[in-house]
């Protein structure tokens, strides 16, 4: 049976549980084995029944962090089996057996020699078994038993997060939660009042509070005003035995730092400003500052500012600065010292971000007044136009009046104007300009062409103040005049067709202008009237600045005339109109039936421009089939083979063929035959040409009158024999032919070779009647003919 302790045991039970201990630690906590037997009774006879398992004992127990000098008593071991003679043994087994748990195999006493931590292990599961020591068998069957390690508290409560860092909104309401803390106790929560953790607080009263049991701070005053005091620092302290005197205690800072919320309206620190302003402030540039201040921080404290009445609210305008929360006061119109001095602006400053919860604490908003002085300053004349733009035509004579521009002083002095042009770029050298009048001249001549607008800067400054200067941007268009003749728009290449037929248009020209649209938008065109007329060609006006060239004849004859020449004349609409001359240069050319030119060129044959791309491709395609052809058939006629002798019954060993045909019967030097005619005339015997010997043999000498003894029979076996002898020829049989074709042909060659020098009596000048395309042909035949009549 074991006994085991947990939490929600009652008080009675934890008292009858610590008397147990202490009777089990009196006894030594003995472990008793019996056998289940019948008690024998008086009277009647012993009944004997199946002995059973007979271990009893309770859960042992041993005190953690035992510092004793001596090992720490567990428990005892005992089974019925042992009569206390030492023939039981008893073994122990399991975690911690024979390490930190020794046990006496004779009594069964068991001993702790370590001190135990129960932090790191709670419990050790060991093993018991009880043999005969004479026969090593086992009087009782293996059982498990725990040894549970006993709390004690050693160990103070930790807070692991901290220390903590926290915030909470200023003005809350008290008992607001600010922060849960936790703190972690290693000792036995189920075992007395070691992890029995309570909370309090050591330092930040009266301005917060936490929970004994849960941990919780929490505010414990009532509008707690960032403004005033915004960071804190509160230790909280956990002490386990549920607080009581001797436990042990663990501590944790809290920084809380209050958070703003918009509590705190905006205020200006003056009711009334001054300010001072330039008249010469330029518009849209800042004049001036203001602030007013807010006790919030972040979006809290963001304001816009605004002018909501004043004469002055539509000569000045005021933004807010984000980054500063300052008013801009900036420029919207001019200022003018003479008509106005000084003007009045009530100015507000009001929070963006409004917190309703804090509205009965008054507006968020504040109000001041803001009286603004303009100042006198001597400023620089002013023109009469912010720009100007002028005229003049182009050739214009040097001198002459462009325009005039004009400037006043605008303060009461009313000082007298100097004007002059910045020379800063080439164009203002083109113009002068009158000190006194501000009249602007030409100061050289204009050509509308090259320059059609000119941009000038006129300057003007007080004659008692020259520092004062005031600039002026002025333009100058340069207006046309009809001084360009007009001109075709490009050079034409005009083409007409041998096959043209009369009236056919074979060009549109079109003419340019140099001019403006206003002298030159109209062209006329027509031909040259002081030549005769043109036989060949015509010229249409299209009336649309356009005009068509036209044949005015059937068929053209590049091999006759190949250019023509046809001046065109030209003239604009302009006053007074300009005219010019032109000459267009026709060339004659071969077309297709469907108008597309094949060649312009009577002497070419086959050339680029009457060959398009589609031709010269399909060209050079056929020529690289013809090439393939050609090498299929060289390499086929290589690998064919064909025996000399076709012979189902050849028996020769080896047969060296020569397919070749040879020089004829006049080729002596490859096989020697003379002897054949005659052997008597053989000559000196030669060496075969398709093998050389490395070591030619001594030469033969052969007596003459030897020679004509000799028949061809003898002769051949004589050469036989010396071919066996000879190093240089095949190891193997060849067979050697020899044949005699007989003299010359009286017939005389058929080849072709020396036709060129015989006399033929065809004439090919019917050849240059069938077109360019067989020109080529015609001369190289005539040519030939020519050098056979000389």
């Amino acid at each position: 049976m074991r006994i085991t302790s947990t939490s929600c045991i009652c008080p009675v039970l934890v008292c009858l549980c610590f008397v147990q201990r202490c009777y089990g630690a009196a006894h030594h906590g003995s472990i008793k084995v019996t056998r289940n037997q019948t008690k024998h009774v008086e009277g009647e006879t012993e009944v004997h029944h199946r002995p059973k398992r007979g271990w009893v004992w309770n859960q042992f127990f041993v005190l953690e962090e035992h510092m004793g000098p001596d090992p720490q008593y567990v428990g005892k071991l005992h089974s019925n089996s042992d009569k206390g003679d030492g023939s039981v043994k008893y073994i122990l087994t399991g975690e911690g057996a024979g390490t930190i748990f020794i046990i006496d195999d004779t009594t069964g006493d068991i001993h702790s020699t370590k001190s135990l931590d129960r932090e790191q292990k709670t419990h050790y599961v060991l093993h018991a078994q009880a043999i005969d020591r004479r026969t090593n068998k086992p009087l009782e069957p293996e059982s498990e038993f725990i040894i549970k390690v006993q709390d004690i508290n050693d160990n103070a409560p930790k807070f692991t997060d901290g220390p903590y860092i926290v915030t909470v909104p200023e003005m809350s309401e008290m008992g607001t939660s600010v922060l849960q803390v936790t703190a972690t106790d290693a000792d036995d929560p189920t075992y007395g009042n070691s992890a029995r953790v309570v909370y309090s607080i050591l330092q930040g009263q009266p301005y917060f509070s936490v929970d004994p049991k849960t941990g919780v701070i929490r505010t414990a005053l009532h509008n707690m005003d960032r403004e005033a005091r915004e960071h804190y620092s509160v230790v909280i302290q956990a002490k386990d035995m549920a607080g009581q005197v001797g436990g042990l205690s663990g501590s944790t800072t809290v920084n809380i730092t209050l958070t703003d919320v918009n509590d705190n309206p905006p205020r200006f620190p003056q009711k009334h400003y001054q300010l001072y302003v330039p008249e010469s402030a330029q518009v849209g540039s800042a004049v001036g500052k203001i602030k007013a201040n807010d006790a919030d921080t972040g979006s809290n404290a963001d304001m816009k500012y605004t002018i909501i009445n004043g004469d002055g609210s539509g000569v000045f305008s005021i933004s807010t600065d984000k980054e500063t929360r300052e008013g801009i006061l900036s420029l919207k119109k001019p200022l003018n010292y003479e008509k106005k001095k000084s003007y009045t602006l009530n100015i507000e400053g009001a929070n963006t971000h409004l917190d309703f919860r804090f509205s009965h604490l008054g507006p968020f908003k504040d109000v001041t007044m803001l009286k603004i002085i303009v100042g006198d300053v001597d400023e620089p004349p002013l023109f009469t136009m912010p720009s100007y733009v002028m005229e003049v035509y182009e050739n214009a004579k040097i001198g002459t009046v462009v325009g005039t521009v004009t400037a006043q002083d605008p303060d009461t002095a009313n000082s007298l104007v100097r004007y002059f042009i910045d020379h800063n770029t080439e164009e203002d050298r083109y113009f002068t300009i009158d000190a006194g009048t501000g009249t602007i001249k030409t100061a050289k001549i204009f050509d509308r062409e090259e320059t059609p607008w000119y941009n000038i800067t006129v300057a003007a400054s007080e004659i008692d103040n020259p520092g004062l200067v005031s600039h002026v941007p002025v333009g100058v268009r340069i207006l046309d005049v009809n001084d360009n003749p007009p001109e075709l728009a490009r050079d034409y290449d005009v083409v007409v067709c041998e096959n043209a037929k009369p009236g056919q248009v074979i060009q549109t020209i079109t003419a340019t202008d140099k001019d403006n649209s206003a002298n030159g938008a109209r062209f006329h065109f027509s031909l040259d009237e002081g030549l005769s007329l043109n036989p060949n060609f015509t010229l249409r006006d299209n009336e649309d600045n356009t005009a068509s060239i036209l044949t005015r004849r059937r068929r053209y004859s590049r091999t006759t005339q190949d250019t023509y020449y046809l001046p065109v004349l030209i003239s604009d609409g302009g006053v007074p109109p300009l005219s010019s001359s032109s000459t267009l240069t026709i060339r004659v050319c071969a077309c297709e039936r469907d108008g597309r030119v094949r060649t312009c060129h009577a002497e070419a044959f086959l050339s680029s421009a009457g060959l398009s791309t589609g031709a010269l491709i399909a060209i050079l395609l056929c020529v690289v089939i013809l090439l393939a052809i050609v090498v299929l058939f060289v390499t086929l006629r290589r690998s064919k083979k064909e025996p000399l002798i076709i012979s189902e019954e050849d028996v020769r060993e080896n047969v060296v063929t020569y397919d070749d045909e040879g020089g004829g019967e006049e080729d002596t030097e490859a096989f020697d035959i003379t002897a054949l005619r005659n052997p008597s005339a053989a000559e000196e015997l030669k060496y075969r040409r398709d093998v050389h010997p490395e070591v030619k043999p001594a030469p033969r000498h052969h007596p003459s009158s030897s020679l004509d003894s000799i028949d061809v029979q003898e002769f051949i076996k004589q050469r036989l024999a010396e071919a066996d002898l000879d190093p240089s020829v095949p190891p193997y049989d060849s067979l050697q032919t020899y044949a005699y074709e007989g003299h010359r042909s009286e017939a005389g060659s058929i080849s072709s070779l020396d036709s060129a020098t015989t006399h033929s009596d065809q004439d090919y000048n019917y050849l240059g009647d069938w077109g360019p395309e067989f020109k080529k042909l015609a001369e190289l035949y005539g040519e030939i003919e020519s050098e056979r009549t000389t």
